[in-house]
């Protein structure tokens, strides 16, 4: 049942959310019925709405930190998810863990938050998250419950002793998968609140918007194929920001 739940929730979450939605626009005769996905997804979601099962035998097996390891556990969407498959060479003999999950939202990473993260023992979280609350992926959300959730998950974190690193929500001119909703000025205010959330409570904030957006205020064709998640240029561009940032807050007292 958990192989079967998974299975149909990874396709499910890449069918309806958007990663092919976009490509589907140009071959609609070949597409699959949207009625049937959007049923077959929404029982998903009462089934295991956290998508608990995604990391459940991948975290069994991972087990606790070896002696002088410092884990780092990255949390996040299909930003964070995709990492792993465009830029492999990024985790690869690090003690690096990708707990992203496609297509999912604040509120969804918090419930799992313990699970995918505090029980792994890292020393520290990288948390990038917000943009798909933003695209309205599992409902409305203001920019305050987004903000809550992200507070949270980082204040757990810190409860249990792991250094946070608050990553920027990466620029979005519009969602392929939901246009019109003209997302850069939610997206600005909201990186503003996590640079300052982060500075207020000895965080590590993780600025990949700076050095990424366009003039638009946009994620560029150089970057991203849809304008939403990064190809491999755009990872390298993320890379070292990111291997920055753990160090300083493996550092950080």
């Amino acid at each position: 049942m958990v192989k079967l739940k998974y299975t149909l929730a990874l396709l499910l979450t890449f069918l309806f959310l958007g990663h092919l939605s976009y490509a589907q626009t140009s071959t609609q005769k070949s597409a699959p019925d949207s009625a049937a996905i959007k049923k077959a997804y929404e029982e998903w979601l009462r089934l295991d709405w956290p998508n608990f099962a995604r990391y459940r035998d991948a975290n069994e097996k991972l087990g606790l930190p070896a002696a002088g390891e410092k884990r780092v556990v990255f949390m996040g969407n299909s930003i964070t998810d995709g990492w792993s498959n465009v830029s492999p060479d990024f985790f690869k003999g690090k003690p690096y863990v990708n707990r992203g999950i496609s297509g999912q939202t604040t509120p969804q990473m918090l419930v799992r938050f313990r699970a995918d993260v505090i029980d792994l023992k890292p020393e520290a979280v990288v948390i990038l998250a917000g943009t798909n609350d933003i695209a309205g992926n599992t409902g409305p959300s203001t920019l305050k419950m987004i903000e809550d959730n992200l507070a949270s998950m980082a204040e757990l974190a810190k409860a249990h002793g792991i250094k946070v690193i608050l990553a920027s929500v990466l620029p979005v001119y519009d969602y392929p998968w939901k246009p019109g909703l003209q997302p850069v000025a939610k997206i600005t205010a909201l990186n503003n609140w996590i640079k300052n959330y982060a500075a207020q409570n000895n965080m590590i904030y993780l600025d990949y918007y700076s050095a990424m957006a366009d003039e638009r205020k946009g994620l560029p064709a150089k970057y991203s194929k849809d304008g939403v998640h990064p190809n491999e240029a755009g990872y390298h561009i993320m890379e070292p920001l990111a291997e920055k940032a753990i160090a300083k807050a493996l550092n950080q007292k």
